[in-house]
């Protein structure tokens, strides 16, 4: 297939193009910056300058290929439903450009917009009222109008060499206050997969995925928040101790909804329909090997 990946140059994008090529696809990637383009040709990839504010862009680009894989996000605003907006207008254009055409459809989201505090499964819908809620429904919905719909929902920590991600961060925290922190008594779960698997399952969601598909991109059920603590605090020599949930905001700033949250989640489904299934290290034995703790 020609395959059109939007967020082609990140975390996850630049494991997608080679798992993508290697498997005999041909990627066009979209590209903001020069050096993403030039990354992008790097990879054996085509590119498509332009961005998610181009929404008459991304529909040229996706009425060209044979598959679209959406993985860019909008990380430059505080306001998360702001972000939405722009996440829920770009799907809206790739999705009027392929329907009718059987064609593809792969869209990014995270597990953690399924209900709190227990096993989440691909059969979960979103719960009301996040900034993902409107382009979850809306992708589901494409499956009625033609298009081969599915989401990837990712845990929130997906991990590997070149994460700067929320693990990146916690261990920067660790390191200004001389402590690696959890909130309460650290039993809040955290879903962690690999990039390299995430990669994977993005090109077989492609491939194989039925219409209106949920799928979830989680290796381990739920790591506890606490573990995490204890890794970072170990390779750091710094205390590991528990915060009070109210002192959250102000130890994690940004992290501190996250730093608590509840968010165990099952991939069987996922694995049982596309054959899926991680090879790559955990998110503690990743973290043990030491690439995360080195200036």
């Amino acid at each position: 297939m020609r395959v059109f990946v939007t967020g082609a140059t990140g975390f996850i994008g630049s494991a997608l193009v080679p798992e993508l090529t290697g498997a005999g696809h041909e990627v066009v990637g979209l590209a903001r910056s020069d050096d993403g383009a030039d990354a992008l040709r790097a990879a054996g990839a085509e590119v498509h300058r332009g961005g998610l504010h181009d929404p008459e862009g991304l529909a040229r680009a996706s009425a060209r290929a044979d598959g679209v894989i959406h993985l860019a996000a909008v990380y430059n605003t505080p306001d998360l439903h702001t972000a939405g907006a722009v996440q829920l207008r770009a799907i809206e254009a790739i999705g009027a450009a392929l329907a009718g055409s059987e064609r593809p459809f792969v869209v990014t989201s995270g597990t953690v917009i399924a209900p709190a505090g227990r096993l989440a499964t691909e059969e979960d819908g979103p719960a009301p009222g996040t900034h993902r809620t409107p382009a979850e429904e809306a992708t589901v919905a494409l499956a009625e109008r033609g298009v081969r719909s599915s989401l990837v929902r990712l845990a929130p920590s997906v991990h590997g060499r070149g994460d700067h991600g929320y693990v990146p961060r916690l261990i920067a925290i660790a390191r200004e206050k001389g402590v690696a922190a959890y909130v309460g008594d650290g039993t809040n779960r955290w879903p962690g997969v690999h990039r390299l698997d995430a990669a994977r399952l993005f090109r077989l969601a492609l491939e194989k995925a039925p219409a209106g598909t949920r799928l979830h991109g989680a290796d381990e059920e739920g790591v506890p928040f606490r573990a995490i603590a204890e890794v970072i605090g170990r390779h750091l020599a710094v205390p590991v101790t528990g915060i009070a949930p109210e002192e959250a905001g102000e130890h994690f700033g940004f992290l501190g909804r996250w730093a608590a949250v509840d968010n165990p989640t099952s991939s069987a489904l996922t694995r049982t329909l596309l054959g899926w299934e991680p090879r790559e290290p955990g998110l503690l034995a990743d973290l043990d090997e030491g690439h995360y703790f080195q200036a």
